[in-house]
């Protein structure tokens, strides 16, 4: 297979986006970079990423896309919940968790809403998980569960809810992990009647 050939599989490989240093990092050159534009195999997204045309993506495809622009956000709320299919909330854009006071890059494509998290709740359950070749990081179950509470007047009360009990009856999380991150965004109260209900 020619570098040509090499490159797409790599793109591919990977997601279908990559930086311009994990493409060098792979061993291809700028001006292969720039071939694959002229033939129309690649785009350039923004500055330094680019992305493979005509490939078909997994679910998780936007989350990754909207991930490698803001290296420094969590992937939380609705889209969290969405990942672990834990919500049918039709997503139009990715929630991303950031720490309070930082700065972000504009992001066009996917559309995305920034959510400034205090310290103490934007370190907290946070795990990495990979798709497609990349790793991303996203609020395990029972953190995004207590996030949607605390911000249920924005995404709407139901989901929240809806996402607890499901989890719940799934066993895959548990009252003492909700609650430990119920304290942590201070939602205790909040969710302790609605397992009052619930249970």
């Amino acid at each position: 297979m020619d570098w040509f050939g090499k490159m797409i599989k790599y793109f591919e490989k990977n997601g279908g986006v990559l930086r311009f240093k994990e493409i060098v990092d792979g061993g291809f050159y700028p001006f292969q970079i720039t071939e694959l534009q002229n033939a129309g195999k690649i785009e350039k997204i923004k500055h330094g990423l680019y992305k493979l045309i005509d490939f078909d993506p997994d679910n998780a495809w936007d989350i990754i896309h909207a991930y490698l622009q803001a290296r420094n956000a969590v992937i939380c709320l609705t889209t969290a919940l969405d990942y672990y299919k834990l919500t049918n909330e039709i997503q139009d854009h990715i929630d991303l968790a950031i720490p309070r006071g930082s700065r972000t890059n504009k992001i066009t494509t996917p559309p995305v809403k920034f959510y400034h998290f205090s310290k103490k709740s934007w370190e907290a359950g946070i795990e990495e998980v990979e798709e497609s070749g990349q790793r991303f990081r996203i609020y395990n179950i029972p953190k995004t569960i207590a996030d949607c509470f605390k911000y249920r007047n924005k995404i709407g009360r139901d989901v929240p809810i809806n996402a607890l009990k499901q989890a719940l009856e799934e066993k895959r999380t548990s009252v003492n992990e909700i609650m430990k991150y119920a304290k942590i965004c201070r939602v205790e109260n909040v969710i302790l009647s609605v397992l009052e209900v619930i249970l």
